[in-house]
């Protein structure tokens, strides 16, 4: 062997547990280019870090924003992807989004769906299959739960991840104008619900 295997070669994926919450809420942090500091400022209490109450979230269970939805990719240890899924569902009982910033993306919901919020890779390991190996957690997860599709939104602006995405697989279903916001990454451009059919 001559050292040169990839940087995936020695990344192992693994299911979360509560202690990854913080390193989960680092990274999506970074998948969602600013919806999550957004979402996250609102129920904010005062005094408390952005990450920290990011981290609280994930820390909990039986709630989709949790990290029981959460697989890891790891090396030597240390956390270094996330992808956070879980089955798209249709709640009726559920009023229609009024904050105007996130009504584009209640809209772009692919209901019997495995979706995927979020996908990270810390930046000096990106472009070495990492995104890759976590896909394919996500893709064996569908299948295990008899799911035959997979979704997720991605800003139009972000053309490196929505080129990883169209080499994956997925295609364009739908698509909102983004509502700006100082904390959004984009001011404009659209939203895009992408939605991969499994073979």
């Amino acid at each position: 062997m001559n050292g040169n295997n990839s940087p995936a070669d020695r990344v192992i994926t693994r299911p979360a547990v509560e202690g990854d919450s913080a390193a989960i809420a680092a990274l999506f942090l970074i998948s969602s280019d600013g919806l999550a500091e957004y979402i996250w400022s609102l129920s904010k209490p005062a005094g408390t870090s952005l990450l920290k109450h990011g981290a609280q979230r994930y820390a909990r269970s039986n709630t989709v924003f949790s990290f029981e939805n959460c697989h890891l990719a790891e090396r030597g240890g240390i956390v270094i992807g996330m992808l956070h899924a879980f089955k798209m569902t249709v709640d009726p009982d559920a009023a229609p989004e009024s904050d105007p910033v996130l009504k584009p993306y209640s809209e772009l919901e692919d209901p019997g769906s495995l979706y995927i919020s979020g996908l990270a890779v810390v930046k000096e390991f990106r472009s070495g299959g990492i995104g890759a190996k976590l896909m394919d957690c996500a893709e064996d997860r569908a299948r295990k739960e008899s799911l035959t599709r997979l979704s997720l939104i991605c800003f139009d602006q972000n053309t490196r991840a929505l080129a990883f995405y169209q080499r994956r697989g997925f295609e364009l279903r739908d698509q909102r104008p983004l509502v700006p916001h100082p904390s959004l990454h984009y001011p404009d451009g659209n939203a895009l619900l992408l939605v991969q059919e499994l073979k």
